[in-house]
């Protein structure tokens, strides 16, 4: 499957990836539920640290939609660790440091700033349904506006 190609209403790639507070998250375990998995650039930003939080919040909502959230960044696991544990957050970050789930997604991407141009990871959200099928994707979503388009898509599983 091409990275760019991936679409509503594709099998979501399988994964496996270490994650915050000693936890494991991979596809296998999570066969037969509905999750999002959240593609952000960088643990403890201010943008980052907004959609977490968000989550966060949301949390026992998204919960009675029996929906797993899982966070993914190329951060390592210790640096993601501190920002769990700052911001007391229970859902799973997960460590993508080679980007090998980003560039299935298609989140990892080449990026501009201040004329400096460098690879890093795209904002973005994929929806996967208990058929592990993907049921909607955000694509350089606004962190404050995130929760609030999980939980409209989620509670129409």
């Amino acid at each position: 499957m091409s990275a760019d190609s991936i679409k509503v209403g594709d099998k979501a790639p399988d994964f496996s990836l270490e994650a915050s507070r000693g936890r494991t998250v991979s596809s296998r375990e999570l066969a037969g539920k509905p999750y999002l998995l959240y593609f952000y650039p960088k643990a403890d930003t201010p943008g980052c640290t907004t959609q977490a939080c968000g989550i966060q919040e949301a949390l026992p909502a998204l919960s009675k939609l029996h929906l797993t959230i899982i966070g993914v960044s190329p951060d390592p696991v210790s640096k993601i660790d501190k920002f769990a544990d700052k911001y007391g957050l229970e859902f799973p970050l997960a460590s993508d440091p080679d980007h090998v789930l980003a560039d299935q997604y298609g989140t990892w991407v080449e990026k501009s700033m201040y004329g400096r141009t460098y690879f890093g990871m795209e904002r973005s959200s994929f929806l996967v349904g208990a058929d592990g099928l993907i049921k909607a994707i955000w694509r350089k979503v606004k962190p404050a506006e995130h929760v609030a388009l999980v939980e409209k898509a989620a509670a129409e599983l």
